[in-house]
């Protein structure tokens, strides 16, 4: 699997100035060493680092415990409440496919909704252009 320490520390330095966060804040909400979270942010050390300090980072950034542990791998984050998974984690990994089939289910409800009103649509436009057929006729007399 290959690792991008660069994108972990682009999404950190992001998710702090998007919250106007310092480095001390991070440290004292995330309980992780200054060290650490400094080698973090500026990508100046690349080793494995525990998942329970990305996750406590995360979770101080107000992101998804998984997010910075999804970008490291080059995965999609998921979103705050979305379920996450180890890929040994059986029933984790269906819980996250229960949820992203209910999303997709949500979204095809929404297409639904707009094919009903795309053809009320038409149907009034259809009213209308035989109106308007009506009345050229009745001018053309």
């Amino acid at each position: 699997m290959t690792e991008d320490w660069g994108a972990v520390a682009r999404a950190i330095n992001q998710r702090m100035s998007e919250l106007g966060m310092n480095q001390r804040e991070l440290t004292e909400r995330s309980q992780v060493s200054k060290a650490i979270v400094g080698e973090l942010q500026n990508n100046k050390v690349q080793r494995r680092r525990s998942e329970r300090t990305l996750e406590a980072l995360s979770v101080a950034l107000d992101l998804h415990p998984s997010h910075l542990h999804a970008v490291l791998t080059g995965r999609r984050p998921p979103q705050v409440g979305e379920p996450a998974a180890r890929d040994d984690d059986i029933p984790g990994r269906l819980s996250v496919i229960e949820h992203q089939l209910r999303e997709i289910l949500d979204r095809l409800g929404g297409i639904d909704a707009l094919t009903d009103q795309v053809k009320e649509i038409s149907a009034n436009v259809e009213k209308l252009a035989g109106s308007l057929e009506t009345n050229r006729k009745q001018l053309g007399r």
